[in-house]
């Protein structure tokens, strides 16, 4: 279905082996004359082939040393790009840039395609510091390191060694001495690594925010609302959002929470209790193993539309899955774009539970804008912002949600199923906002002692909490709840996005249910623009506004209660 680009600049058989080979490519490029919009044009291309060939090869080194953490040979190939290519390509990036920034002919290209990208490098340049470039390959180093302490991470339960997400499974479990068992199992292995967890944050915490100060910025925070080019909303924004949240979400939870300890005849609500059925039915088992969830996936997205299906079966033809959770995979789901070949790959640890559903939906999501983009002009066009990027997945989780009765023959669990998505969506948010301010206070206040940031934790985490769940004689595991979330370490401020495009993906489903053919044709629209409208130009696109306003809140949350079984 798919073949991959031609590449016009190198040559057909180039493969990344080291930086001499690429050296002559990146100074062809800083010394070429541009004499014309249409040297500039050509010059813009040339520039684009290059970098997909290098965001490719940097994303299989990466896919296969998540796939498997323990491959030391693997973690080394990845170390290689990050600590020999990369600081040699930074320099040369930033003289690029310049070059592009500096042409008498760029005017002539400043057209609406252009428009995002040239403004995103302008804004590269303001933040370059060469002091950083060392700096990079220290962070991408230590990065890695939490998938490998998580990956290895391992419990006990039925006399076999399993998965932290495999254990979770247990969480729906209809007997509660089972679900406190995994509970403390899960809790217990976590307690083990956290000092370690902890050692390895504050080596982050210390380089990011000397990142910072280099670049000129008081904090990491300020650094990072412009390296991630957040040039349609604001730190006022985020803060409005979380208080939205918190006036608008956190009651629903609570009311929820408290229904939820009434419907079990609980005299109160532990932690084990909040995934189990409230009718006492048994855990829902969507597909038996890895083939039948890409089996079902094709099925299910054959029922929305041919394309989707055919995009799924060409990736599996094309061995761009690995979804099944295993001791020493790295903990997650992402979905990869491979610029070069424009067809992404997909990771996940699945577990045979509904979530796995529905994170394999929301990955598809993500899959699909990036083959949608692939035909663009430049790789730059295809490097949309997360806001954008989540708005395609979380869209697909609702937007598939009829068509995933083939993972639930009987109507009855297919209900249930959708019923449980709808809860996460109201549970999700506060966590989100949770996330997001903890990080704004972290890189706000970065001389902090370890003490003071666990305290924080449970200070933010309270004001999101519904106080129903009793945590009595587990006090000692919350001040480290956030080791779990696997952005903190990795992509710092990479999560209140989710939030953002859970509300846009909401107003899709919301249109989707009014009108599906349209609501569909502009999810694909909005899809195919890449990043050559601003965000807000993005979701109108997709026919909503990108809004994160306490009404807009509202709104969409008794939309979503007005479809919950």
């Amino acid at each position: 279905m798919f073949t991959k680009h031609p590449n016009k600049y190198l040559p057909l058989d180039f493969e990344v082996s080291d930086w001499t080979g690429l050296k002559p490519f990146f100074e062809e490029l800083q010394s070429r004359p541009i004499d014309s919009a249409f040297g500039l044009r050509n010059w813009l291309q040339d520039l684009s082939g290059l970098e997909q060939v290098l965001e490719e090869d940097l994303g299989w080194r990466y896919i296969r040393m998540t796939c498997d953490t323990t491959d030391k040979a693997l973690e080394e190939s990845y170390l290689f790009f990050v600590s020999e290519i990369e600081p040699q390509i930074a320099p040369f990036s930033n003289s690029l840039n310049k070059k592009m920034a500096e042409c008498p002919y760029l005017k002539e290209l400043d057209s609406a395609d252009y428009f995002t990208y040239f403004r995103r490098v302008k804004k590269e340049l303001e933040i370059y510091r060469e002091e950083n470039t060392p700096l990079f390959v220290e962070l991408a180093a230590l990065q890695q390191k939490y998938g490998q302490i998580s990956g290895a991470m391992t419990v006990e339960m039925d006399g076999k060694t399993i998965t932290l997400q495999q254990a979770a499974n247990f969480y729906k479990s209809t007997d509660r001495g089972i679900r406190k068992q995994a509970f403390e199992q899960i809790a217990n292995r976590r307690l083990q690594d956290a000092d370690t967890l902890d050692d390895l944050f504050e080596q982050l915490l210390k380089i990011r925010h000397q990142v910072a100060l280099n670049a000129g910025f008081a904090n990491f925070r300020d650094y990072m609302f412009s390296a991630m080019g957040r040039f349609d909303y604001t730190v006022a924004d985020c803060e409005a959002f979380h208080q939205s949240v918190k006036d608008e979400v956190v009651p629903l939870v609570r009311k929820m929470d408290e229904d939820r300890m009434a419907k079990l005849g609980l005299g109160e609500l532990r932690p084990w209790d909040t995934e189990v059925d409230l009718d006492g039915k048994p855990p829902l088992k969507p597909f038996a193993d890895g083939k039948d969830l890409l089996d079902k996936t094709v099925q299910c997205f054959g029922a929305i539309d041919p394309w989707f299906k055919g995009c799924i079966e060409a990736m599996i033809q094309m061995g761009h899955f690995d979804v099944e959770s295993r001791i020493g995979k790295a903990p997650g789901g992402y979905n990869y774009p491979l610029p070069a070949t424009g067809v992404p790959f997909i990771f996940m640890n699945a577990a045979s539970n509904t979530r796995d559903v529905e994170t394999m939906v929301h990955e598809a999501g993500h899959a699909f804008h990036s083959i949608l983009t692939r035909d663009l002009e430049l790789n730059a066009q295809k490097n949309f912002p997360s806001e954008v990027a989540e708005l395609a997945s979380m869209s697909m989780e609702l937007i598939s949600s009829d068509a995933q009765a083939c993972f639930y023959p009987n109507k009855e669990d297919h209900q249930r199923a959708q019923t449980e998505h709808l809860e996460g969506i109201i549970e999700v948010l506060p966590w989100i906002a949770t996330v997001d301010k903890f990080q704004h206070w972290i890189y706000t206040n970065p001389t902090h002692n370890r003490q003071e940031r666990r305290q924080a934790w449970l200070d933010i985490s309270g004001e999101f909490s519904t106080r129903v769940v009793d945590w009595t004689s587990y006090e000692h595991i919350r001040p480290t709840g956030w080791h779990k979330q696997l952005h903190i370490f990795e992509v710092p401020f990479y999560y209140i996005e989710y939030g953002f495009a859970q509300l846009g993906a909401l107003g899709v489903w919301k249109n989707y249910l009014d009108n599906p053919a349209d609501a569909l044709q502009k999810y694909k629209d909005a899809l195919s623009i890449g990043y050559m409208k601003t965000i807000p130009g993005i979701y109108e696109t997709a026919g909503v506004k990108f809004d994160f306003s306490a009404a807009n809140i509202r709104r969409l949350m008794e939309l979503v209660q007005g479809k919950m079984g």
